[in-house]
């Protein structure tokens, strides 16, 4: 039974997703859906697919699994992308959380707001959100900088999840205005997990 990945080709949380099959060398299907205008958010997608409007929605037969890192977790269990070391494991699931909580929010959104619906579209409330979200943004990075220093990976001694999952929005982080170039161990790292062997681009 081959997954369906429901998806947006813009979204990093999508392509994450995408990434972990590849890199399993797992067969995926996509569905594609254009969050700009909405179609995510049509009776037919709340009531079959998530009924909280958003994706990515990993489906699997009759199941439906939001959530990126989930479905980059159920894609990957049993495989080296997760550490067979209890407490590998759990420094993994540290930094999943930690780029859900302090990366995605910040890099991710900022991205979306700038490269997708512009500055001059945006609202009130979130012009007065771009400060905040850029200082918490350039303080995750800062984090991941100082954590990659001395070490070529986020867990271990090879990729895991960790790495997958940060790389997605990190690796178009200037895209939402935050220079990379400032995170020197960051962008080392950006080049190792470019050369993994079946990686795959963004889109």
């Amino acid at each position: 039974m081959v997954p369906i990945l429901h998806e947006d080709l813009r979204s990093g949380n999508c392509y994450k997703i995408k990434l972990t099959a590849a890199l399993l060398g797992l067969p995926l299907e996509t569905r594609q859906y254009d969050i700009m205008q909405g179609e995510t958010r049509t009776p037919e997608f709340l009531g079959s697919v998530n009924s909280h409007g958003r994706i990515p929605v990993l489906q699997v037969g009759d199941w439906f699994l939001p959530e990126s890192n989930a479905a980059c977790w159920y894609l990957a269990a049993g495989s080296l992308l997760v550490p067979q070391d209890r407490f590998a494991q759990a420094e993994t699931l540290r930094w999943m959380f930690f780029e859900q909580y302090s990366h995605e929010p910040n890099i991710a959104t900022l991205r979306f707001w700038l490269q997708f619906v512009g500055e001059a579209s945006l609202t009130p409330q979130q012009v007065s959100q771009i400060l905040p979200k850029r200082i918490a943004g350039t303080d995750a990075l800062a984090r991941m900088d100082e954590h990659l220093d001395g070490r070529e990976w986020f867990v271990g001694s090879g990729p895991t999840l960790a790495d997958i999952v940060l790389y997605a929005y990190t690796h178009v982080a200037e895209a939402g205005g935050f220079p990379l170039h400032d995170y020197r161990h960051v962008c080392a790292w950006l080049d190792r997990v470019a050369c993994v062997p079946k990686f795959v681009t963004m889109g």
